[in-house]
């Protein structure tokens, strides 16, 4: 037929209609390039988008599109600089943080972000009913930690009050140097309260608010699209104060949890980013000097936490054994390639500032003893216990790879069972696990990040161990000013935590993934926050 009707048609007509039959369809890539929308994997299905009650890396990066913070860094030298904030002072004692609002930051719903959005905000993460996770990280403000614990039900007498529209004054516990680094974080990210409570319960989990039309958002972009398990589209926003700034006019972020689709998706044009990349493509494309191929060094410690609550990991000698018969160097040189490095601590060794506790890993003759100490020499009489771990290829090998090590050198039924991510979050909530593998990437450039989890309040702690000593000397490292000696405190938190084991370090991350040529001014930070409004796309 087409022969036919070429036969009948002037020759440049010929032309077009070949070259239309021909064409080469455009990628999602492609037309993201020339529309400016990001094709961007998260790995992941966010468990949530209130940045109250999020946990997890994946969801840190939509609320990094959809709500500011009061202070920003600049991508690179992670200098400070002004976000909601637009000027602060900091008190000479380094208690006191004065910040002052810019005149023209607003909601998506176009009201005015105000100081006490701020307070309102810090008040409701702070409410015992909503159990956020991160609720004890704000017990840096001085009288949290007494009104999270519902000893005064007084808000006023937290360290946080607007003195007037545009002016915030924190009042902290004890200096931390890091502060400005924490409100980078997504639960110091401010929230429309108000609009939430026009919907529920504000103070409550499960109020419908982060539906698209319903999240009232402060960010460079706002919500469009949640479809679950699908994608989450974000567009640019018209009342973020800096809009003019923003490159991209979208995001569409894909919870792709399977790492060979992933790949697939990116090799056919349909994504810009990967949130990972199978480990046995990691050495080819280093061979081939693939200019796709991303290995960000990262502060990120992989780890095991582990039930105290419930035999066999209430008895401290089995968790020793356990952490003393991994051979960390194995899993980070022979199967883990792209720069992981083993860990002997849970402190990043490369962190400035901070020295961790010198700490003997791996040792399978102590091992085998401990075992044999707590009567089950050779493994004998110790139950099969289970390795729980969410959706991953990476942490499916190294679960695969410790399986094996318990089963050779101790006598040991190790099982792996793997879930979905939301599955292995509740799970993890309600410490009905034995052995959950995962992971901890630093919020703030500080050792504290790592150590302040396993403090007996902290709500990512998860275990059931507590030590008193260990709370002791927390307490006593926050009221240190001299680094030297405040470093040398928290070693001795980090020797107390590592010998007792409710947690087991396995290795030191790099985000390894692949990036589109056309993607600029990608500039991750150590602690793998991303500033979409740097990024752009060139087409």
């Amino acid at each position: 037929m087409l022969r036919l009707l070429l036969r009948f048609l002037p020759p440049a007509y010929c032309l077009l209609v070949l070259f239309a039959g021909c064409a080469k369809r455009e990628t999602a890539v492609e037309r993201g390039n020339r529309e400016g929308v990001l094709h961007y994997s998260i790995g992941s299905e966010p468990s949530d988008l209130d940045p109250h009650i999020v946990v997890a890396l994946a969801d840190s990066k939509v609320m990094a599109a959809l709500f500011e913070p009061l202070v920003t860094f600049e991508p690179g030298t992670l200098a400070p600089k002004p976000a909601l904030a637009e000027r602060w002072e900091i008190s000479t004692d380094g208690l006191t943080y004065t910040f002052h609002f810019r005149a023209d930051a607003k909601w998506s719903n176009r009201e005015t972000i105000t100081a006490q959005d701020c307070v309102d905000s810090w008040h409701r993460i702070l409410t015992p009913s909503l159990a956020a996770p991160y609720a004890d990280w704000f017990y840096l403000l001085r009288g949290a930690e007494a009104f999270h614990k519902g000893r005064t039900k007084d808000f006023s007498t937290v360290g946080v009050v607007a003195t007037d529209a545009r002016t915030l004054v924190v009042t902290l516990t004890h200096p931390a140097p890091y502060f400005l680094q924490v409100l980078l974080n997504s639960p110091w990210r401010p929230v429309n309260v108000r609009s939430i409570a026009a919907i529920g319960d504000a103070y409550q989990r499960g109020t419908p608010w982060t539906s698209p039309g319903r999240l009232v958002s402060s960010g460079p972009f706002v919500l469009k699209e949640w479809n679950a398990h699908q994608h989450i589209l974000v567009e640019k926003s018209p009342t973020y104060w800096d809009r003019a700034h923003v490159r991209l006019n979208a995001i569409r972020f894909y919870p792709i949890d399977n790492i060979d689709a992933e790949e697939r998706a990116f090799r056919a044009g349909q994504l810009h980013v990967t949130w990972a990349l199978s480990l046995s493509k990691v050495l080819p494309l280093q061979r081939d000097k693939s200019p796709a191929l991303r290995i960000d060094p990262t502060l990120q410690t992989y780890f095991f936490r582990l039930n105290t609550r419930k035999p066999p990991f209430d008895d401290e000698r089995i968790r020793r054994a356990f952490a003393l018969s991994i051979d960390r160097q194995t899993i980070a040189e022979k199967i883990l390639p792209g720069g992981r490095v083993p860990a002997s601590s849970l402190v990043p060794t490369f962190l400035k500032g901070y020295t961790p506790p010198a700490y003997t890993a791996y040792d399978l003759a102590a091992a085998r003893q401990l075992l044999a100490n707590a009567g089950h020499a050779g493994g004998a009489g110790l139950p099969p216990v289970e390795i729980l771990y969410n959706n991953s290829e990476i942490l499916r090998s190294v679960a695969e790879a410790i399986q094996q090590m318990w089963h050779r050198d101790l006598g040991i039924d190790a099982r792996i069972v793997n879930q979905e991510y939301k599955v292995v979050m509740a799970a993890r909530r309600a410490g009905d696990f034995q052995i959950l593998l995962g992971d901890w990437t630093a919020d703030y450039l500080d050792a504290t990040t790592f150590l302040d989890l396993w403090r007996h309040d902290s709500g990512n702690n998860y275990t059931g161990w507590s030590d008193p000593a260990y709370d002791a000397l927390a307490t006593r490292a926050d009221a240190t000013v001299d680094p030297a000696a405040r470093a040398a405190l928290l070693a001795q938190e980090e020797s107390i935590v590592l010998n007792a084991a409710p947690m087991i370090p396995i290795y030191f991350n790099t985000h390894v993934y692949l990036l589109h040529p056309s993607l600029k001014d990608w500039q991750p930070t150590p602690m793998d926050h991303i500033d979409f409004k740097y990024v752009w796309l060139a087409p």
